[in-house]
């Protein structure tokens, strides 16, 4: 992992960049041996993509998170390794939840900047937690059936869901409640 000072440094290097701005990292954190940054949503194919050329070439997971009830409420997490070094660091950003889209990093731009790991994992994050990624070449349903309703994963869903029908408990209307 990058130190406080090495994270630091790659932030500044990446707001020195062209293709993002200033205004692309929001913040860094360094806890407990893990470097942190938190990127605007628009950027993140610009941001991964630097990342990438400074040797961060394999993306570990995408993960979705609830930060219920702070606004903007839901994130998305992406974890990069630098074999080389053996480095890691998570970018991170929040979306909100009247409009949670963010760019799919799944399909390949014309810089070369897609992440084929990340189809699969972004489509769980679409379904457990609802953000959309724009651009992505198959988002739909990957753990639920097509027709449900709702976001499992997100904090705010009921707990207990609905009833299993089992073989031994088919003909009774309670379900799995007995």
């Amino acid at each position: 992992m990058p130190d406080a000072t090495g994270l630091e440094l790659l932030a500044r290097e990446l707001r020195e960049s062209e293709a993002m701005g200033e205004d692309a990292i929001l913040d860094t954190l360094h806890f407990r041996g893990r470097a942190t940054l938190e990127v605007r949503p628009d950027r993140i194919r610009a941001v991964l993509a630097r990342l990438r050329e400074c040797g961060y070439a394999s993306m570990m997971s995408v993960h979705g998170v609830d930060y219920y009830p702070r606004e903007p409420r839901l994130g998305v997490h992406y974890e990069l390794l630098d074999t080389s070094r053996v480095d890691r660091v998570t970018v991170k950003l929040r979306v909100p939840t009247e409009a949670p889209e963010v760019d799919s990093v799944t399909p390949e731009g014309p810089d070369g900047s897609g992440w084929p790991t990340a189809n699969h994992q972004e489509r769980e994050v679409y379904d457990m937690f609802g953000v959309v990624f724009s651009g992505h070449p198959d988002l739909r349903r990957i753990l639920m059936p097509e027709d449900y309703e709702g976001h499992p994963q997100r904090r705010d869903f009921p707990v207990g869901g609905e009833p299993v029908i089992f073989t031994h408990n088919e003909g009774d209307s309670r379900g799995a409640a007995r």
